[in-house]
């Protein structure tokens, strides 16, 4: 069934409840990406010029004691979404009460205002994370309609998400909306060939993942530290590289049921120590030395991936080919961070988390056709899991 969109409510004079994601990273009180709040305008902007109330709510950080409720304060947020917005935003350092409720009576059309961090709430027994419904409840009281944008946290049940809209008609915004076209259909039906890159330290962090793409993608690479376990899997000597000793099974009844659609690499970036200043040399991965560990994938298999890759129509990467933080090794997610943005004819997703940090922080942005907003969702969406966040949304 289709959801409901934002441009499907009627907005004028109303409070419009939104729960944005602007869990931002910050260091010293101060932003340091501000990609998701930028992610969040064309909703908050649609809202305001439909001549809506906008009341933005949002977590931001783990909060479990009184200290860092000063840590994590939403007011840098509302005073970098003012910038951005040009007009003024007004804030309210509380998650409920009348200093709130008199402040949102007092908004007129076209107004904005954002209420205090949702996780402070969780100092209390976890209202905000364990779906309070009697917060959930309150919560709604505050608004007419409920527009859900935050797909950062759609694979969780909280009371500022599934506990609103249980309470409110509800839509969701245009990031979610474009979360749900893309990384939903993907899934649901992807224009072939349908490529797959899976990096990261886990293969525990991805199984779901490669068991539901194997049921949907033509082809799975699989780089970053994980690819060891199946490599060992395969009986080859992966020298100190990184291990999941209890995984092993499970990644050689994975390749098994594979036929071949799984892509390995073939040499990868050795060193002694994990540092970036050691001696690095690149090596088959039928040559691995007992005492080094492989950091990143090696030349030749950027050039394999790269092969794998031409031609495809559906491109989804989900984390990083090796420990892209060290410059030495970050050239395999370069090179495919590279090889992607190259394909002139597809669909290009990143799943969020490291793989979008990297692409961002390596000017790629703009050369993909979407970068989810959620590491976590996205995941949970690649195996095919239904969110709760994206459930409760009202039917069209």
């Amino acid at each position: 069934m289709a959801k409901k969109i934002v441009s499907d409510l009627q907005l004028k004079d109303k409070k419009v409840l939104v729960r944005v994601d602007f869990n931002v990273p910050m260091k010293d009180g101060s932003i340091t990406n501000d990609n998701r709040i930028v992610e969040a305008l064309p909703t908050i902007k649609y809202i305001i010029e439909q001549g809506g109330k906008a009341i933005l709510f949002s977590h931001l950080g783990k909060v479990k004691t009184e200290e860092d409720k000063e840590k994590l304060s939403l007011a840098p947020v509302a005073k970098r979404l003012s910038e951005l917005l040009e007009k003024e935003v007004t804030f309210v350092p509380e998650t409920r009460g009348e200093k709130l409720e008199s402040a949102i009576d007092q908004l007129k059309s076209g107004d904005v205002l954002l209420f205090e961090n949702t996780r402070f709430e969780d100092l209390d027994g976890k209202k905000e994370s364990k779906n309070d419904p009697e917060l959930g409840k309150y919560w709604a009281s505050l608004g007419d309609v409920f527009v859900n944008d935050a797909f950062g946290t759609a694979h969780r049940a909280h009371a500022s998400n599934v506990g609103v809209a249980s309470n409110l008609e509800s839509a969701a915004g245009f990031l979610m909306e474009k979360e749900i076209k893309f990384i939903g259909d993907v899934v649901a039906n992807p224009e072939r060939p349908f490529v797959a890159i899976l990096g990261g330290a886990k293969v525990s962090d991805k199984i779901g993942v490669i068991e539901n793409l194997l049921n949907v993608a033509d082809k799975i690479l699989i780089g970053g530290g994980m690819a060891y376990t199946f490599l060992k899997a395969q009986g080859k000597e992966i020298g100190q590289s990184l291990l999941e000793e209890d995984k092993i099974d499970l990644a050689n009844d994975l390749l098994a049921r594979a036929n071949g659609k799984i892509v390995l690499p073939v040499d990868g970036l050795v060193t002694k120590e994990f540092s970036n200043d050691g001696e690095i040399k690149a090596v088959s991965v039928d040559e691995i030395p007992q005492d080094l560990q492989s950091l990143d994938i090696g030349p030749k298999t950027i050039e394999l991936f790269k092969s794998e890759l031409q031609g495809a129509k559906t491109v989804v990467w989900n984390g990083p080919m090796g420990v892209f933080e060290m410059s030495n090794f970050a050239k395999g997610t370069i090179g495919v961070c590279e090889a992607i943005a190259e394909l002139s004819d597809a669909t290009t997703i990143i799943g969020g988390g490291d793989s979008a940090a990297a692409a961002m922080q390596l000017g790629f942005a703009e050369k993909f056709t979407h970068i989810s907003t959620g590491g976590g969702a996205s995941l949970e969406y690649l195996e095919g899991k239904v969110l709760p966040g994206i459930d409760s949304i009202s039917e069209k």
